[in-house]
């Protein structure tokens, strides 16, 4: 690409009225907030689809999007750019601890471990999500060495979901785990100019993972789960939202079975099938 060219993308704004159609679209269909401070980072997101298209200016970007051959083609890379997606490995860990000290205990009692415990971590991210919930279950196989156990990982973003697939970290991604489990589930890069870590196959298999937008009418997964994950996922949307994808996700969870949200999330005052029984842990309501 031409420097003139780069220099003009480059000096390209997003002006109030193409904001405006973009921001209410991304709301109606994917149900994330954009106010009108989120403008500038919207631009500067955007940027990099319109160097990769080669287009010069926003308008013409934002015709292109809402144009028949944009909607097949530019919305999914679009939400790929401004969705945003951070996580860590054991983020949250009182989760994990109650997922091995409450969860797998009162399920082996209850079923004998006669079929596999099936947990959805909804918006996965990257995968570090899913990855802490296989791990942390395969240290539970210790004291119960029949578990078995299903995890999808669901997110929007096909670009974080080929992350989360490839299992590739680098390897600051990892400060902070115990040595113990580093050198169990962890496999490190030959490569020492570029050092990344990636988890094991027994890791790697346990978890599936697919895309999905949390606005669709009816989530296209036939399984029921025993526990579903969706921890600062739902900060992105306003109220009503919350509570619809919270009774959403519910249809696929079991009677009995436990939810989890973020530490900055929270029901009060939403009509859904769920008992908190620990700040942001909530069993499904029979």
């Amino acid at each position: 690409m031409q420097l003139e060219r780069l220099n003009e993308i480059f000096r390209a704004k997003l002006s109030d009225e193409d904001f405006k159609r973009l921001s209410e679209f991304i709301y109606r269909e994917y149900g994330i907030k954009m106010p009108p401070a989120k403008k500038v980072m919207l631009q500067g997101r955007l940027q990099k689809r319109l160097r990769e298209l080669d287009i010069t200016s926003f308008r013409e970007y934002v015709d292109y999007v809402f144009s028949k051959e944009g909607q097949d083609n530019e919305i999914i890379h679009m939400i790929d750019v401004v969705s945003t997606n951070k996580t860590d490995f054991f983020r949250e860990p009182v989760h994990f601890e109650f997922l091995a000290q409450e969860v797998v205990p009162q399920f082996a009692k209850n079923t004998d471990l006669r079929y596999p415990l099936k947990i959805w971590s909804a918006g996965c991210s990257s995968g570090e999500e899913p990855y802490t919930i296989a791990i942390t279950l395969f240290e539970c196989k210790e004291k119960f060495p029949a578990l078995d156990f299903q995890i999808l990982g669901t997110d929007i973003s096909t670009r974080i979901l080929q992350t989360a697939f490839d299992a590739i970290y680098k390897e600051n991604r990892i400060e902070g785990i115990p040595l113990h489990i580093l050198k169990k589930y962890f496999l490190r890069s030959k490569d020492r100019t570029n050092p990344t870590v990636r988890l094991v196959p027994e890791i790697r298999k346990k978890v599936s993972f697919m895309r999905l937008n949390l606005m669709e009418n009816v989530y296209p997964i036939p399984e029921m789960f025993d526990v579903i994950f969706c921890r600062n996922v739902l900060i992105y949307f306003d109220r009503p939202t919350q509570e619809q994808v919270i009774n959403k996700l519910c249809m696929h969870l079991k009677a009995g079975g436990y939810f989890f949200l973020g530490h900055s999330e929270s029901v009060t005052g939403m009509v859904v099938p769920l008992r908190q029984i620990k700040p942001t842990i909530f069993v499904k309501i029979e």
